[in-house]
C-alpha cells in the first residue's frame, strides 16, 4: 500500500483533470484559504486569552493544520508554513494599506473564489472531493504544493 499522501492527492486528482478546472484551483485554492486566515485573524480572542503574545483563533487553526500536513508529508508540511508565513504578511499589509476591515475584503475574496471553484467542477463535470470528506479542503492546497515540488525536483 502506498503513503497516504500519495492516495489522497490520487483520489482528489480524479475530480481535477479538466484544464480550465486546475487553473481555477491555482487562483481559488490560495485565495480561499488566504480569507479564511484573513478572517481567523480578525475574529476577537476570548478576552483571558488577549494577553498571551502570538495568540489568535488563526494560530490556533495553522498549527492544527501544520499538525495534520506534517503527519501526512513533512516536506509539504514545510511549503504550507512557507505559504502560511507569505498569507500572514499579506494581512499585515492589507491592514496596513486599506481603511476596509479584512474581514470585509476577506468575506468577499472567499465567496468570489468559491463561485469560481464550483464554475470549475461544473466544467469539470464532477463534484467537489470535499463532499466526499471533509478532509479535501485541506489536500488541495497539498495538491498544488505537490505540483510545484515535483516541478522543483522535490520529493515530498
Amino acid at each position: 500500500m502506498g503513503r497516504r499522501i500519495d492516495e489522497l492527492l490520487a483520489e482528489y486528482g480524479e475530480s481535477h483533470q479538466d484544464h480550465t478546472n486546475k487553473a481555477i484551483h491555482w487562483i481559488c485554492v490560495p485565495v480561499i484559504v488566504w480569507t479564511i486566515m484573513a478572517a481567523l485573524h480578525a475574529l476577537p480572542v476570548p478576552g483571558i486569552l488577549v494577553g498571551v503574545p502570538g495568540l489568535s483563533w488563526l494560530t490556533v487553526v495553522l498549527v492544527l493544520a501544520l499538525l495534520y500536513y506534517i503527519r501526512l508529508s513533512p516536506p509539504l508540511a514545510l511549503g504550507f508554513v512557507l505559504f502560511a508565513a507569505f498569507a500572514v504578511l499579506l494581512i499585515r499589509l492589507y491592514e496596513r494599506s486599506f481603511d476596509l476591515p479584512i474581514w470585509q475584503a476577506a468575506l468577499g475574496l472567499f465567496v468570489l473564489a468559491w463561485i469560481g471553484q464550483f464554475w470549475g467542477h461544473k466544467i469539470e463535470g464532477r463534484k467537489p472531493s470535499f463532499f466526499k470528506d471533509v478532509q479535501f479542503l485541506l489536500i488541495g492546497p497539498a495538491w498544488l504544493m505537490s505540483f510545484v515540488y515535483r516541478q522543483l525536483g522535490i520529493r515530498y
